[in-house]
């Protein structure tokens, strides 16, 4: 088991874009599906992800903030196995334009054509508690 620090997992994680998204469903089931940063690869444990109010996902985070996010790196070119992060977290609805607009990319507009005036727009962050990682034969976890 190795011992990485936050910012030297999140080099590691400077290129993967897109996680699956883990909340819990009315019934209590899991669902998933999958989420893209927006090239906000700059991790330091908090995740955004912008979403319509009216997603299932939002009423899932607003019953239950428990939530999980796995990500998925790309196969090394010398076939060593790609980089897995399982994150365990805490989600929240975030309604603040301040915070909309400091994580808005202008590739956003394919999605949500008026930016962030996009009726029921919203952030959700993730919060990592517990961040688990496995990177070819190594693995470890980070607290926070």
């Amino acid at each position: 088991m190795t011992t990485l620090t936050l910012p030297e997992l999140a080099k590691k994680m400077a290129h993967i874009d897109f996680c699956l998204l883990h909340t819990h469903a009315q019934d209590r089931e899991i669902a998933a599906r999958p989420m893209s940063n927006n090239g906000d690869v700059e991790y330091d444990g908090d995740s955004w992800f912008f979403a319509l109010e009216a997603a299932d996902m939002v009423d899932e985070i607003m019953r239950e903030p428990k939530v999980a996010l796995s990500f998925t790196g790309s196969k090394s070119l010398l076939g060593k196995p790609p980089l897995f992060v399982a994150v365990q977290g805490r989600g929240m609805v975030i309604r603040s334009r301040t915070l909309m607009e400091e994580h808005w990319v202008s590739g956003l507009k394919r999605r949500f054509e008026q930016g962030v005036d996009t009726p029921g727009l919203v952030l959700i962050r993730v919060s990592a508690v517990r961040i688990h990682y496995w990177d070819g034969e190594d693995e470890g976890e980070i607290l926070r």
